[in-house]
């Protein structure tokens, strides 16, 4: 019996540690790409996006006429995970939050302009799916987002130092 419950308890631990490595690998959590093997936008973005906040407004459709809203964004650091695979190591939240939250993100490149495309994607402590088209360029950045049950709009804003 004992046999049996020991073969029974490594055979759950080898699922869990299968299952917790294909969760960090989905997740990008821990691979970075060779820094050497970006390109020139891309490691601009990643050294610009360094200890950075996003100050900014969004608005809500349907109320167009109600002032937009301040939102924040404090990122610590951007990085290549994989093929089109980026995470953002941030703090979400107008006045930021308590900790650092590895996002991983879809970003695509249109020329030297990126933009996270995000489709029906869950986030690291946030109750249900967001989509989200926003792309940056210099010092600021602009787009469109949805959260399931929440609503969606515009949001936009600048990029300042920390």
């Amino acid at each position: 019996m004992r046999r049996v419950i020991k073969v029974g308890l490594a055979a759950v631990l080898a699922l869990a540690l299968f299952a917790g490595g294909w969760f960090a690998g989905r997740l990008g959590i821990g691979s970075v790409v060779e820094p050497a093997s970006l390109s020139d936008a891309e490691r601009q973005f990643s050294e610009r996006m360094r200890n950075v906040r996003l100050v900014g407004t969004f608005t809500v459709t349907g109320r167009e006429d109600r002032t937009p809203r301040e939102d924040g964004y404090e990122i610590e650091s951007v990085e290549k995970v994989g093929d089109e695979l980026w995470r953002f190591n941030a703090k979400i939240g107008l006045r930021g939050g308590t900790a650092v939250i590895p996002v991983v993100v879809p970003m695509r490149w249109v020329g030297d302009t990126p933009m996270i495309m995000m489709t029906k994607t869950t986030v690291p402590g946030m109750s249900g799916s967001f989509t989200v088209r926003l792309f940056f360029h210099d010092d600021r950045y602009s787009g469109t987002w949805q959260h399931d049950g929440v609503g969606g709009g515009n949001m936009s804003g600048r990029v300042e130092r920390r």
